[in-house]
């Protein structure tokens, strides 16, 4: 397939980011992505400032593609398209104002806690360049709860329902919290946050804070939601899921899903299975994936996630929204895992590696795969099946 045309956005982050990204030494992967964080930040507090809001205008000219046909409204939300930006880039949400200027429909910050924690001991985030993938053990490093809140009020957001970009907000367990007191503590990161959001995720499946996969059981993870529903003003409620569940496991989800009202599942996490890489050694440690701790992200996810996704819509049925996210780095993927049964997609490790213009190149895929099949909404491709073309 030949290189696609890149954009003005997509031609500058390739010429000073591309070499950075190709080699896994270098610049500090978290380091990076604190920068680029750092300077989002600032301009989501002053994106209405004349030079600034300039700028940003610019980049949404030039990353936002718009067709009606991409719109959908998914558990009360109004999605512009189904594009997304995944949680873990933006922890604490310091740039909520501005994801919808780099053409996402959605994003959704987080993962947070309700106890402020500084995560796992660095380094622990690792380029794994010729694979375009990533292995990470952030460890929910973020600056808890009630910080977020006084985060997203400095930007002074439209309300929810108002906002260009659907923006979702994706909880934790505290690592100091037992196991057992696990629903009492997403509910006080909740509690707090549930005026900001347009819809709320249960993260049960991270591989990085010890025994939190165990809330994937679904005796545990039926207790935490039915304490999330009890508070006031829930917001719609999804599950984010690991890959490496059994298909025992994922159809036990889905049943829960249906029999709880959740309002979706997001599928699928970071993987401890290290697929077919167990031998290939990180150069900034010396040791072999297998060796090391983490979950691995990017395309080495991408039949794993697709396998699960289609495991979901087969049981689920075609009521339950489904977010895929995991290995989506083209426009050919995101129609394969939207055909496979997803509503909405995510990116983050694609996102990295391909650039900003990954977004409009998908959205410009999604139109045009419309066209060749004849389908007159993106909803009547969700689980069709078809090829692309």
């Amino acid at each position: 397939m030949a290189e696609p045309t890149r954009n003005f956005a997509g031609g500058f982050y390739q010429r000073w980011f591309g070499p950075v990204l190709a080699n896994d030494e270098g610049i500090d992967a978290e380091q990076l992505s604190r920068t680029a964080l750092t300077a989002l930040g600032q301009a989501s507090l002053r994106r209405s400032w004349p030079g600034i809001s300039t700028v940003l205008d610019g980049v949404g000219a030039e990353l936002q593609h718009r067709d009606l046909r991409l719109e959908q409204v998914l558990f009360g939300c109004r999605f512009s398209n189904p594009v997304g930006l995944a949680a873990g880039f933006d922890k604490n949400g310091v740039a909520a104002g501005i994801w919808d200027r780099f053409g996402f429909g959605f994003a959704e910050v987080g993962t947070v806690t309700w106890h402020a924690q500084p995560g796992n001991p660095r380094p622990r985030l690792f380029r794994l360049a010729a694979e375009q993938a990533a292995l990470n053990r952030m460890g929910f490093n973020n600056e808890g709860a009630e910080a977020m809140v006084r985060t997203l009020e400095r930007q002074t957001l439209p309300p929810p329902g108002q906002r260009p970009a659907v923006l979702g907000i994706n909880l934790g367990k505290s690592k100091i919290t037992s196991l057992e007191m696990a629903p009492d503590d997403y509910a006080s990161s909740l509690e707090v946050l549930a005026p900001m959001a347009d819809y709320a995720v249960i993260n049960v499946s991270s591989p990085n804070t010890p025994g939190l996969r165990d809330l994937q059981d679904s005796s545990q993870l039926r207790r935490l939601v039915e304490r999330l529903r009890r508070l006031p003003a829930c917001p719609p409620l999804l599950v984010k899921i690991a890959p490496d569940l059994d298909d025992e496991a994922i159809d036990a989800i889905a049943r829960l899903a249906y029999e709880e009202g959740l309002a979706g599942v997001i599928a699928v996490n970071t993987s401890l299975n290290r697929l077919g890489m167990e031998q290939r050694v990180l150069s900034q440690t010396g040791r072999t994936l297998a060796e090391e701790a983490g979950g691995l992200s990017g395309a080495p996810l991408r039949h794993r996630a697709l396998e699960v996704m289609r495991r979901l819509r087969a049981t689920a049925g075609p009521s339950l929204p489904l977010i895929g996210v995991g290995g989506i780095d083209s426009p050919e993927v995101a129609w394969e895992r939207i055909t496979a049964g997803a509503s909405l997609i995510q990116l983050y490790t694609g996102w990295i590696f391909q650039g900003p213009d990954l977004v409009p190149r998908i959205l410009q895929g999604l139109s045009s795969q419309l066209d060749r099949h004849g389908f007159r909404h993106l909803r009547d491709a969700v689980g069709s099946g078809v090829p692309w073309q």
